[in-house]
């Protein structure tokens, strides 16, 4: 009898496992699937999701250099700590003569960027890891998706939602926040980044391959890389499999990483 229990104790550990593991899929699904073109210039308006491990504009902006080489990308980081949308002034990012008016570029050279021109094509933007899905913020959430699309697209840029992740403690959020930014991108006619959605994809296929910190919010460099991977994938509709670009990863993880990438855009937005 004791032999019996703990044969049906482990086989209930293992279901419980496979149910922890198992990928989230948005219920919502996604009614703008691209953006017209590759874009020249991107602005990636956030908090630290962006910031962390050199930022996202330089991971994507190194898997651009290599996977399309006679693409030319310029790109700006602007983030807070901690912030929500709320908390950027978003039409500020578009003044002239501010953001944008310089590039270093080869050997460390500042180049001048042409005046009067369009500051950014495309303008990437993320809330607060919970506050699309927090009960008094997420109102807030809806808002501002509204209000910062409206002032992108006023200055000819294209908005863009960036999907974030669920923390490493709380997997139940993954589908929460996929379809509260796939509402707000339906919404507002915008594309949606499913980055959230390939972070579960990952652990579910190699739960050994850690995508945070001790803080089990944050990325920790394989979280990033897959976090850029999805961006570059959903931007530039070009798949990051082969990439010899790791940001230092092991060559098994970041093509792990670049396959689960490729596989959740072409899944998510039905590619």
């Amino acid at each position: 009898m004791r032999f019996v229990q703990m044969i049906q104790k482990q086989l209930a550990l293992l279901v419980l496992s496979l149910v922890t593991f198992v990928p989230a899929l948005a219920q919502v699904k996604p009614t703008i699937k691209t953006i017209a073109a590759p874009p020249a210039s991107v602005i990636y308006i956030g908090n630290s999701f962006f910031y962390y491990n050199n930022g996202m504009h330089g991971l994507v902006g190194s898997m651009v250099r290599e996977g399309l080489s006679s693409h030319k990308l310029r790109a700006s980081l602007v983030t807070i700590g901690g912030s929500g949308l709320d908390w950027h002034d978003v039409a500020s990012y578009f003044r002239p003569d501010g953001i944008g008016k310089y590039s270093f570029v080869g050997n460390n050279e500042v180049v001048f960027n042409p005046p009067g021109g369009k500051l950014f094509e495309v303008a990437v933007m993320m809330d607060c890891s919970q506050c699309p899905v927090h009960p008094t913020l997420k109102a807030v959430f809806t808002e501002y998706a509204k209000k910062h699309s409206d002032t992108v697209r006023k200055h000819g840029a294209v908005p863009v939602f960036f999907m974030s992740w669920a923390y490493q403690d709380a997997p139940e959020m993954t589908q929460t926040l996929a379809d509260a930014y796939t509402v707000a991108g339906n919404a507002n006619q915008a594309l949606v980044i499913p980055a959230g959605l390939a972070f579960a994809q990952s652990m579910s296929k190699r739960p050994d391959v850690n995508l945070y910190v001790a803080d089990k919010r944050h990325p920790s460099p394989e979280g990033s890389y897959l976090a850029a991977a999805t961006t570059y994938a959903a931007l530039f509709n070009k798949s990051p499999v082969g990439l010899k670009f790791s940001a230092g990863l092991k060559p098994d993880v970041a093509a792990h990483l670049q396959q689960v990438a490729w596989d959740t855009v072409q899944q998510y937005l039905g590619r």
